[in-house]
């Protein structure tokens, strides 16, 4: 098949974080050509450099796109060749109509003036290829997820697309809207257009890819031909997950107690679409314990942790939870505070920390009681307090009067640790813990995990990393599309298996 497109030796480095090393991609014209790897190895990364969104110049490598070497400066550049991206976080404007979103950006003029006619005209044309029958004018905020992606694809149907990049397209669509979208790319391809697909849902590459190219730490690995018999499950996930995990983890001997924390028949709606995000989700979690999450994007790992934590998340929330034993009320922060509950956010600089104040701010926040007398903050006692967790937790600053902002990921992260661990929790949920810092920070919170756990404290532990989970829990649910698709224990537990649950449901 020949090729539209190829990206030879793509290296793209991030402060501290190579990226994509030395990636190379080849995509047959009128193909759809699938893109695997596990959360963070590069695959995003990958299609924002081929996009123009990480312009030529910021990384090393090369684009060839119909035959001619490509620099792209921004998405403009290669919008202008048919060459379109739709992220995962769908660019549209809730409160525009549909026919607006479509040509927000290349409207349709005459004398200066936005021609409506043409520009419904059109619109009504566009919905008809992608199978909506909405009015144009209905604003974009009263239609579901599943109409709403297909008014991206009807967008970049109108910039003449002949490169459409879908980034994990039905990560949030109910199964009827993602087979939807299947047909309508199975579609394209029968027009001559070319798709790249980012999905971790292997049914659903194995019912639309031509080829498969595997993506892991950065690197690609393979690329698999579906027509010639070569993509499926098990080599997908075997050359997704190969890692060595040799001394990264500190080691820790289980020694679990009793049941601390116990949700039943948890489940949860989306707070703005009609759908169901968690589906009676089940577990415990036993003092000492390490208690992981497994789960790719948009399984709801944070949706269920968020929801427990105080209904953060969510709304129609049913279900019980108990600690020690006994029910306890989790309706808002302060009752899941004072229950015993702490939350650490995937998202420290815009839920977990006031970046612009000090450390000793930041430590206090979520325990103000714990540093007050009468109502009144002690300031001597706050002081005393945040020094006490700097010194404990290694935080590497000159002194707690230091900005939050000031401070390296890991630092922060800490920080965040600091915050939750002043509220004395029996449970503290961590979401990817250690997202955004490097190995020798990760180590540390390891190691303030492991201590956790050592004082009795219950953790569950959400990460994409499998190589982080299987190095630090005792157990791991799998989560799947809301569920739990499963549970192993740590002796049981592989990558393969973890991601055969996910991919399995």
């Amino acid at each position: 098949m020949t090729p539209i497109l190829e990206m030879r030796g793509i290296t793209k480095t991030f402060p501290g974080v190579k990226a994509l090393d030395n990636v190379s991609l080849s995509v047959a014209k009128g193909e759809i050509h699938a893109i695997c790897g596990e959360n963070g190895a590069g695959k995003s990364t990958l299609m924002k450099v081929l996009s123009g969104v990480y312009p030529a110049g910021s990384y090393d490598g090369e684009i060839w796109y119909d035959g001619a070497k490509m620099a792209f400066s921004g998405t403009h550049d290669s919008e202008k060749l048919g060459l379109i991206i739709i992220h995962q976080e769908l660019a549209l404007v809730p409160l525009l109509s549909i026919a607006e979103n479509i040509f927000l950006g290349h409207e349709i003029t005459e004398n200066g003036m936005i021609n409506w006619a043409e520009t419904f005209s059109r619109t009504e044309k566009l919905l008809a290829k992608v199978g909506l029958k909405e009015n144009p004018a209905t604003p974009v905020g009263k239609l579901g997820v599943g109409k709403q992606q297909l008014v991206e694809i009807a967008k970049a149907l109108a910039k003449e697309v002949r490169v459409l990049i879908l980034d994990e397209p039905t990560a949030a669509l109910q199964e009827n809207d993602s087979a939807a979208l299947l047909e309508l790319m199975k579609e394209f391809r029968s027009q001559g257009i070319t798709s790249i697909l980012i999905s971790h849902k292997l049914n659903e590459i194995r019912e639309v890819a031509d080829r498969v190219t595997i993506i892991r730490d950065g690197a690609s690995i393979s690329t698999l031909d579906a027509h010639q018999g070569e993509v499926t499950e098990d080599r997908i996930i075997r050359d997704m997950v190969g890692r060595d995990m040799a001394h990264r983890y500190p080691p820790r001997t289980p020694n679990p107690g009793a049941v601390v924390m116990e949700v039943e028949n948890w489940c949860v709606r989306h707070p703005e679409q009609d759908r169901a995000v968690i589906r009676d989700i089940c577990f415990n979690v036993r003092a000492g314990e390490v208690l992981g999450i497994a789960g790719l994007m948009g399984s709801g790992r944070t949706e269920l942790a968020m929801s427990l934590f105080g209904r953060s998340w969510g709304r129609d929330i049913t279900g019980t939870a108990r600690m020690h034993g006994a029910e306890v009320d989790l309706s808002d922060v302060p009752r899941a505070i004072d229950a015993g509950l702490a939350y650490v956010t995937e998202d420290r600089k815009h839920l977990g920390l006031i970046l612009e104040e000090s450390i000793l701010k930041n430590t206090s926040l979520a325990n103000l009681p714990g540093i007050s007398t009468r109502g009144v903050i002690n300031p001597s006692q706050e002081q005393n307090v945040a020094e006490g967790y700097r010194t404990a937790m290694a935080i590497r600053t000159p002194g707690v009067f230091q900005k939050v902002m000031n401070l390296s990921g890991g630092n922060q992260q800490k920080v965040v640790l600091s915050k939750w661990l002043f509220t004395d929790p029996d449970v503290l949920i961590l979401d990817e813990p250690t997202r955004g810092i490097d190995v020798g920070a990760k180590f540390e919170i390891y190691n303030i995990i492991n201590e956790l756990a050592a004082r009795g404290k219950a953790v569950i532990m959400i990460s994409s990393e499998m190589p982080e989970l299987l190095g630090m829990c005792d157990r791991i649910h799998v989560m799947n599309e809301g569920r739990f698709a499963g549970e192993l224990t740590a002796a049981e537990a592989s990558q393969e298996k973890i991601m055969s649950m996910i991919v399995r449901g």
